[in-house]
């Protein structure tokens, strides 16, 4: 059988326009000779459309929708997601489905019997589990068709699965001869070659083909990268879509032959397509055109810099530089160089004035002396005011420089640095952000050395560095790492550590700044745990005090 594998960038909630999109998919599958086309999870919608799917009007106007789609097909079958109601009295009544549609009908439906509640995921908020699991017959072929999560729980692969059913075991049981799975799979750092192993595995344990079609784009946080894969039924991948495109291609399941590749790069490169390509399609699905950035002088600032010009092009970056009587001149020289080196607009506008005088109206207000921290963080507000005051008046997207290692100890400031729509670096250690720099420069300089190397600082007072506060990033990763991403407590952290008082500083920051990152922009997710939607811990709580 000859699939073609639509690889879609929808839109949530924009019907029109993803209704479109698979349609023009299963015209150019039809004109291409193939037999099925298929497109991702939920393509009809967007994924995750999340409580738009609680509003009436909507799932009405998706019920048209899904019509109008089945009423444009001929005899080759169109395999497309959305959600489905039923008229049961218990649960949501909606699921994720799988619309199979050919004759001008939808013929078959296959609802989503895993439903995923973890990390990102919150499915089942909105949907139920399928009632029933069934192949469908089609051209000779019995398909066994089944969504995203329903292909997550291979016994062989997983040595503890999150569910006891195997909705894809079942529909080999059941004697499907080719497995379809439709899919909308967040990216993050080793999540593809993951995919590669575990499709792999399956289909040559049971000797059957595969067709797995992914999609593809960036809704607010979450990336997706795309790479559809095919494998026959000797676990070869066989086919492999674009990463961060959309794609068309035909999957023959008796001819195609092995593909010879390792499906993921180096850790740098993924990780820098993956923020650039974050950037874009925040900006292009918000309407923005152009993107803002505070320059600072320092690594993280001038990542985002360099992101947002790899993003938007030069001549849609602006930058500004925001001096203080502390800012050295060191941070202005290799802001001017890295501005230099990538061909962008800048503004250069002091904000000690402003300082000065909000602190002789403020002064004599205060009840007791002022405190260093208050003053430190008067400058970053500042500089936060300036910074969308532009970002308003000349409808930029602003984006926050923030990396991980300084979100999760609450080394930044509130209406300060942390404003922005975006906040590009927050899922990225600051240990990882040197090596993205250093990965950037590997054939020519682009990031100045000068900032690459030099002791990171905010430039709030005299003689300040990060280390004044906190321990050197590469400890300080180390734990955040284990404690973020591994779950892992004081005791465990500190037989690999060795120093007790350090972990417990380090942990019990993490834990007090939590109300910072409730009020922080969505930031793009790289890894397997990003702060945001994915990780919800109580701001008031008393498990470590």
């Amino acid at each position: 059988m000859k699939i073609a594998l639509c690889q879609l960038n929808s839109v949530i909630g924009n019907l029109e326009f993803n209704k479109q999109n698979i349609l023009e998919g299963y015209k150019r599958g039809v004109e291409a000779g193939a037999d099925l086309v298929i497109s991702p999870e939920l393509s009809l919608v967007g994924y995750p459309p999340r409580d738009l799917v609680e509003k009436s009007e909507f799932r009405l106007a998706v019920k048209n929708a899904m019509n109008e789609i089945a009423n444009s097909t001929k005899d080759i079958g169109l395999i497309f997601g959305s959600i489905t109601e039923d008229d049961d009295l218990i649960g949501t009544n909606i699921h994720n489905s799988a619309l199979l549609a050919f004759n001008g009908k939808i013929q078959f439906i296959q609802n989503k019997s895993l439903i995923p509640n973890y990390d990102v995921f919150d499915e089942m908020r909105y949907f139920d589990s399928a009632k029933k699991i069934e192949v469908f017959e089609y051209k000779g072929e019995k398909l066994g068709i089944s969504i995203c999560e329903d292909i997550w729980n291979d016994e062989d692969y997983w040595y503890r699965r999150r569910y006891s059913e195997d909705p894809v075991k079942e529909l080999i049981e059941k004697g499907a001869t080719l497995l379809i799975n439709i899919s909308a799979s967040p990216y993050f750092f080793g999540k593809r070659k993951e995919r590669a192993d575990m499709l792999s595995l399956l289909c040559k344990k049971d000797s059957i083909p595969l067709a797995y079609v992914c999609c593809v784009g960036a809704q607010t946080d979450l990336i997706f990268d795309g790479a559809s894969m095919c494998f026959n039924g000797n676990g070869e991948l066989t086919r492999l879509g674009k990463n961060y495109k959309e794609d068309f291609f035909i999957f023959d399941t008796k001819n195609d032959s092995a593909l010879n590749d390792n499906c993921e790069e180096s850790f740098e490169e993924e990780v820098l397509n993956s923020l650039i390509y974050g950037v874009k399609e925040y900006s292009r699905k918000l309407h923005f055109k152009k993107a803002l950035v505070g320059l600072s002088g320092g690594i993280d600032s001038a990542m985002v810099t360099y992101v947002a010009v790899k993003a938007l092009g030069k001549e849609n970056v602006n930058v500004v530089l925001m001096p203080s009587k502390y800012s050295s001149e060191g941070s202005i020289n290799d802001s001017v160089k890295l501005i230099n080196k990538l061909g962008i607009s800048h503004r250069n506008v002091t904000i000690q004035p402003v300082v000065d005088k909000v602190l002789e109206i403020l002064l004599p207000k205060l009840e007791k002396e002022l405190i260093g921290i208050t003053e430190e963080n008067l400058q970053a507000r500042i500089r936060g005011i300036y910074l969308m005051a532009f970002a308003n008046n000349d409808n930029y997207l602003l984006l926050s420089t923030g990396n991980k290692s300084e979100m999760a100890v609450g080394y930044c400031t509130l209406y300060g640095d942390m404003n922005g729509g975006l906040a590009v670096l927050a899922d990225v250690y600051k240990t990882d952000v040197y090596r993205l720099a250093n990965y950037i420069n590997r054939s020519d300089e682009i990031i100045p050395t000068e900032i690459i190397k030099k002791p990171p600082s905010a430039e709030l007072k005299h003689g300040q560095t990060d280390q004044d506060s906190l321990p050197p990033y590469d400890l300080l990763d180390k734990i955040l790492r284990m404690y973020l991403e591994e779950n892992k407590e004081i005791n465990q952290i500190t037989s690999v550590i060795g120093n007790k008082e350090v972990v417990k500083k380090v942990l019990r920051l993490v834990d007090i700044n939590e109300f910072k990152r409730y009020q922080a922009p969505p930031a793009l997710k790289v890894s397997r745990k990003a702060f945001g939607y994915g990780r919800r811990f109580p701001i008031v709580q008393g498990w470590r005090n």
